[in-house]
């Protein structure tokens, strides 16, 4: 079985209107939320063996914060195609992980992020910004994750610890 964690990036700046979209930073509330976030992981012992990520700031930023604040070295991959992928789009990726990782995290957007996890569920969720969510795959192996049903196991978001 294989576990895969859903991160949507923190809370992003609107405040310089002349950044392009793919350059907005974190604001204050992302920011604060990503080390929640982090401290949640570190104390619940949650260390994936990969992490993909858009490389759009907001989501480097987001994944980066969370690292630090939960004290872990992991295998970062950013992958261009996980910035404005569809459900489709990041299963592709999904698919292509290597079997020997047990544990993935996957940092992207809206909506994105949704539409995998209801392709993956079943299940049409709110993914608020910075929430958490752990999905139990019932396949061995990535390539396999969306034959059968995932199991939503928890969500989580920082206004939640």
């Amino acid at each position: 079985m294989k576990t895969l964690f859903l991160l949507r990036h923190a809370k992003s700046s609107r405040k310089d209107q002349s950044l392009p979209d793919f350059e907005r930073p974190l604001n204050r509330r992302g920011k604060k939320a990503t080390d929640k976030l982090g401290r949640y992981l570190k104390d619940e012992l949650i260390v994936p063996d990969l992490v993909l990520s858009s490389p759009a700031v907001r989501a480097r930023e987001t994944i980066e914060r969370v690292m630090k604040a939960a004290n872990w070295i992991a295998d970062v991959r950013f992958d261009q195609r996980i910035y404005e992928a569809g459900g489709l789009g990041l299963l592709e990726v999904v698919s292509q992980i290597e079997n020997d990782h047990k544990t993935a995290l996957l940092v992207g957007h809206n909506p994105g992020i949704e539409e995998l996890l209801m392709l993956l569920t079943g299940e049409s969720k709110k993914v608020r910004t910075a929430a958490l969510i752990k999905l139990e795959l019932k396949s061995s192996k990535w390539a396999t994750a969306a034959d059968k049903r995932a199991k939503l196991a928890w969500r989580i978001k920082p206004r939640d610890l």
